[in-house]
């Protein structure tokens, strides 16, 4: 091997021995396309750890969606019942005396009732409340329970007398800690 010369402070080596040099050590350390065993294992946990933790977060959302699905909804069918209620208790729809005043069922919030006319030539209007049931997504049906206003306030039976309140039949704990039943 020859030793490098000294000349003014600069050391110069052969060109050929360091060609050398480096072609034995490249032997060594060759360069291969891809991704170790330790890279690979490293990148999986880190990944393993981020889905453990969106996971439960993107359930948590999509529950929540649907509770305000559902008061949205409850409040929906709530307010046609109010509006038939006041309708009849301002005697602007015939309605049966032993209903209260409320809707026989929620089909009947559908089709509709007849207006009572103030003179015997008004034309007869039809007041729809709903345009259909809405979904329950708790259940993913359209069966809601129903209340009448006979019923007892927890009774989980319509008493078919009319339709006082209606609520879900899902059983399930809200993210607060109710019952869906109760809302």
């Amino acid at each position: 091997m020859n030793l490098p010369q000294i000349k003014a402070g600069i050391i110069k080596t052969d060109i050929k021995s360091q060609k050398q040099a480096s072609g034995k050590m490249s032997k060594f350390f060759t360069q291969k396309k891809g991704f170790t065993l330790t890279e690979m294992l490293v990148t999986l946990t880190i990944l393993a750890i981020l889905a453990a933790a969106v996971i439960p977060l993107a359930r948590t959302a999509v529950k929540r969606e649907k509770e305000i699905e559902l008061r949205r909804n409850l409040r929906l069918i709530r307010e046609a019942l109010d509006a038939y209620k006041k309708l009849a208790d301002e005697k602007k729809i015939e309605f049966e005396e032993d209903t209260e005043g409320y809707p026989p069922d929620l089909e009947t919030l559908i089709k509709g009732v007849e207006l009572k006319g103030e003179g015997e030539e008004s034309e007869t209007k039809i007041i729809k409340f709903l345009r259909r049931i809405p979904k329950d997504p708790m259940t993913n049906s359209y069966e809601w329970g129903l209340r009448s206003y006979q019923d007892d306030p927890d009774s989980e039976t319509w008493g078919d007398e009319n339709v006082y309140d209606v609520y879900t039949k899902s059983q399930a704990t809200a993210l607060d800690g109710t019952k869906y039943k109760d809302w």
